[in-house]
């Protein structure tokens, strides 16, 4: 909190918004905007203060206060507690809806009485409320708790464990920590651990010296030098056997590692990220996980909701995907299409939808993919007969007709799915080509 003389003026006050290295304004307590430093100005343009300007008008276009509109207020509860409160927002900007974290100060006289607060607003840049190609899109309540808990956790070091199904998206949350943290401009490195041997694992992970096994002609830096001062993720981190769980956590404790026919040590620096669609508590109770390695990644865990957890997002995610297929955006779902996804369970969550779409797209003789189309696609008996009927077949067929189309280039099939290379050898491996 801050306190001030208790004969300052809200003009005299507002120089003060200029201090702060966020949008800022300054707000009474019955909600008025009394006065906008440059950065909000610049950020969400101007606000008119010489009628009067409530914050959830503006931010929200309510007629009320947030959490009288169902949501939770932060200068409600910071007048409640008389400290900062902080919580994560939806606002209306002139670019349209984005998340913002939102941080409230309580401004005390110099006899502790509250005058007013000063409401900051930091910008979300890892997640968005519109349609985007790049980025974690979603308005739900439970993506909201899932961005604001990877605000909290960002700038720290603490590491981080990420949970949920398969297909809900926790590489794209390992990164969207990454990009918010202060480690931003250098490596994200991803290291798969399922189907990893020992020896590979090692490899992988620790790099190995010229002549440590047969084949090794030189000497190769492993993922660990390649993530330096950045972030190392480690996915489906479950799947690690035993013996390699006892190098991973030496790497952890000590901060050091020998490379793979070395013996000299290196020191290791980078922030760390796991995930698993596995519970770890189970398998320690198996005796097929670590108990201590559990303790040393489960520092902050993060919880990413299913996608039948958040129905409401799917239009979006939807919009998203088939810009990101589609390379132009053109296909879209008709509303009755959009509603027959939200009652999907998607087992496969984000990545079962796209597979979905994928099809769709495929078959789609105009840009609007009608109900009936949908239905089609999701009804594999329908299908049976003219196309391939499951959908790993489906991926198949498709994956080698962009195959002949770009003459085997693999680096132009992975443009045009938008994956990454190493994501397209690994489904090619998967579909057996």
């Amino acid at each position: 909190m801050q306190i001030i003389s208790s004969d300052k003026t809200p003009r005299a006050l507002a120089g003060m918004l200029e201090g702060y290295d966020y949008p800022a304004i300054l707000v009474s307590s019955d909600y008025e905007i009394l006065a906008a430093n440059a950065l909000y100005t610049r950020a969400f343009g101007d606000i008119d203060t010489r009628q009067t300007a409530h914050c959830y008008r503006i931010s929200h276009h309510y007629d009320k206060p947030c959490d009288q509109a169902g949501e939770s207020c932060p200068l409600a509860a910071s007048r409640r507690s008389g400290h900062r409160e902080k919580v994560l927002h939806i606002h209306n900007t002139p670019r349209g809806k984005e998340h913002v974290d939102v941080e409230m100060l309580p401004i005390l006289d110099a006899s502790g009485e509250l005058q007013y607060f000063v409401e900051l607003l930091k910008p979300v840049h890892h997640a968005s409320a519109r349609t985007s190609t790049e980025l974690m899109v979603g308005t739900s309540a439970r993506f909201n708790t899932l961005v604001e808990r990877i605000n909290r956790v960002a700038p720290s070091t603490a590491s981080v464990l990420l949970l949920g199904e398969s297909g809900t998206g926790k590489e794209l949350a390992a990164k969207a920590i990454h990009d918010a943290s202060t480690r931003k401009s250098k490596p994200f490195v991803t290291v798969e651990c399922a189907g990893l041997t020992e020896t590979l694992f090692e490899s992988e992970l620790f790099g190995h010296a010229r002549g440590a096994f047969t084949g090794a002609t030189y000497s190769k830096p492993g993922l660990v030098e390649a993530a330096n001062e950045g972030t190392l993720f480690l996915d489906e981190i479950g799947d690690i056997p035993l013996p390699q769980q006892v190098k991973l956590l030496r790497l952890i404790e000590t901060g050091t590692y020998r490379a793979v026919g070395s013996v000299e040590p290196q020191r290791a620096d980078f922030r760390l990220i796991c995930a698993t669609h596995k519970n770890l508590r189970e398998l320690v109770q198996q005796g097929l996980f670590r108990e201590d390695l559990f303790y040393r990644i489960n520092v902050f865990p993060i919880v990413l909701p299913a996608l039948r957890e958040r129905a409401e997002d799917i239009p979006l995610i939807a919009r998203s995907l088939l810009q990101k297929i589609t390379g132009n955006g053109r296909h879209r779902l008709s509303p009755p299409a959009q509603a027959l996804l939200q009652t999907q369970h998607f087992s496969g969550n984000i990545r079962e939808l796209r597979n979905i779409l994928e099809r769709a797209v495929l078959l789609a003789s105009t840009e609007e993919i009608s109900v009936e189309l949908l239905h089609s696609c999701l009804d594999v008996d329908v299908m049976a007969g003219s196309v391939p009927a499951d959908l790993h077949s489906l991926e198949t067929e498709h994956l080698r007709r962009l195959l002949l189309r770009h003459a085997g280039d693999k680096l132009a099939v992975a443009a045009e799915l938008g994956v990454s290379l190493r994501t397209l050898y690994r489904r090619l491996r998967d579909h057996g080509l």
